[in-house]
């Protein structure tokens, strides 16, 4: 059954399609990573979804809140006829039109199914722009303040991002401009979900990071903001782990 994944975590099973990625090295980056041995890379796809749209955590499954209009850009299958399944999607949700105070508006999220398999990762360079820089020494902010602080900071970890996709075979029109994403940063007033996760005391959490940092130090790159992210979840995770151990056993 071809299956298309929404997660801002690539499932591993997808990596093994993305030519200069060692997918059998990122396995630490995962939980679990045997969840995903039994998948087939030829029937897993990947979207890459914009940081607006999010499943709120006491929402029930498939129901996703948008706090602006967003598009899925999807890789297409191995398979043409697996392909056709998501381009019938796309026709379809470009056709919908839903009724609102009388007038009938387009979807707000609309999938975009694309031959290459490098443009869901446009979204690796938002998540360590925004989402994993919530994460502080001082504590938890929003991805606006993430990204807006330190302007500076922020394009050169997005860029040194798009310049490891770029090294690995993306086309730089798979990815996503700096000010777009900036833009959008405005309006995220909130933490992202990673950040919330982690603060709230959870003993694991996606690691993008982790596996970014696995990715590029294997094609000779590295950047110290990246690595201090990494080490800020690092020690926030072993002291979830920690209170978690102590609450079980008490």
């Amino acid at each position: 059954v071809p299956c298309m994944s929404i997660m801002n975590m690539p499932p591993l099973t997808y990596l093994k399609r993305v030519p200069g990625v060692d997918a059998a090295a990122c396995r630490s980056s995962y939980t679990d990573a045997a969840v995903w041995d039994a998948f087939d890379p030829a029937l897993m796809t990947l979207c890459s979804p914009d940081p607006q749209a999010f499943r709120p955590p006491q929402e029930k499954v498939n129901v996703l809140q948008v706090r602006l209009p967003t598009n899925f850009k999807a890789a297409r299958f191995e398979s043409p006829a697996h392909t056709q399944i998501l381009r019938d999607l796309e026709a379809g949700v470009m056709a919908v039109r839903y009724p609102v105070g009388g007038e009938e508006i387009e979807l707000p999220v609309k999938l975009h199914v694309h031959e290459s398999v490098f443009v869901p990762l446009a979204k690796w360079s938002m998540l360590m722009a925004g989402n994993y820089r919530c994460v502080t020494a001082q504590g938890i902010r929003s991805i606006r303040e993430a990204v807006h602080t330190d302007l500076a900071q922020s394009r050169e970890v997005y860029e040194w991002v798009v310049a490891l996709c770029e090294k690995l075979g993306a086309a730089p029109g798979d990815m996503v401009p700096f000010e777009k994403y900036a833009n959008a940063a405005l309006s995220l007033v909130t933490p992202s979900s990673a950040a919330r996760t982690l603060y709230a005391g959870a003993p694991n959490i996606e690691r993008d990071d982790l596996m970014i940092q696995t990715i590029a130090a294997r094609h000779g790159m590295h950047n110290a903001a990246l690595d201090e992210v990494v080490a800020l979840v690092d020690a926030q995770l072993k002291l979830n782990r920690k209170a978690a151990a102590a609450k079980k056993s008490a």
